[in-house]
């Protein structure tokens, strides 16, 4: 499996970064609790490097949880090289890359924070996608929360989902297997997910005439560039604040509550890596 350009050039920042200073090393990989059966409760573990510096990464696809509760001490040990497992979001193994995308996360949540960078708050829940009255906005993996104010806005919905089970059409909202109904929508909100899986660019084959293409989720957290670079427009994340507190909630399969806040980082608000790389 050859990873995609995207993930790539993520390693490459981190490796100017790694040159640049030294890195925190690895202190512990956290995990939530067994996630319910049909239930999406204790969705991502944390990567802990030795200055505190958090990232997450998803657990649910397939058995990646009961991998990582098996098998990951097999792969990770405190004090390893952040860089070098890191370097796993390149790997076609789903464990290595899944613990490669969270360490990837926390060096650039390291770099941030070492630059006295902080990115702006989210001012909704919609990825700014401001819906308008019979416009269909596009939808990769199903977030069923958002679907009532979609609709009450007046647009319509198509959701590029995996299980055929959901397919069908009700109520304005459309679910699909078919990549190609993105074509449709000008502006799609997409899961973080795809960033973990490696399917951000065949999704964005296909969202040839979005002008707002926005990945959210707890997970969207690594260098911004190689998004920005290929027409993402927006980025909305978790900035994990009272890390102590967040990982007691994230072992106990809680709510994360006041130890994050929402952040949404567009292509204007972000300096660039390079910029980050000169303030250290």
């Amino acid at each position: 499996m050859t990873a995609p350009d995207y993930v790539n050039e993520s390693l490459a920042l981190l490796q100017a970064f790694a040159e640049r200073a030294p890195l925190p090393r690895v202190k512990a990989l956290h995990l939530p609790p067994p996630p319910p059966p049909g239930g999406m409760r204790g969705e991502f573990c944390a990567l802990e490097l030795d200055d505190g510096s958090l990232g997450l990464s998803y657990v649910l696809l397939g058995d990646t949880w009961a991998q990582l509760t098996a098998h990951a001490a097999g792969h990770l040990q405190p004090g390893d090289n952040a860089l070098a497992v890191a370097q796993g979001y390149a790997s076609g193994d789903t464990l290595v890359r899944t613990i490669g995308f969270a360490a990837v996360n926390a060096l650039t949540r390291c770099l941030c924070t070492r630059a006295g960078f902080t990115p702006p708050v989210s001012r909704d829940s919609l990825g700014q996608l401001d819906p308008q009255p019979g416009e269909t906005i596009g939808m990769v993996g199903h977030f069923t929360p958002l679907l009532p104010r979609l609709r009450a806005a007046g647009a319509k919905v198509v959701i590029l989902e995996l299980r055929a089970d959901l397919v069908g059409e009700r109520d304005g909202v459309r679910v699909t297997l078919d990549p190609a109904e993105l074509r449709s929508c000008r502006k799609v909100l997409a899961t973080g997910t795809l960033l973990l899986n490696h399917t951000l660019e065949p999704v964005l084959a296909q969202c040839v005439h979005a002008d707002r293409l926005v990945l959210v989720g707890p997970s969207v957290g690594g260098p911004p560039d190689p998004l920005f670079a290929r027409g993402i427009t927006l980025l909305g994340g978790s900035w994990v604040e009272e890390p102590l507190r967040f990982l007691d909630t994230l072992r106990a399969g809680e709510p994360a509550g006041g130890s994050v806040r929402k952040v949404a980082l567009a292509q204007a608000d972000w300096p660039g890596w390079a910029m980050l790389l000169g303030r250290l």
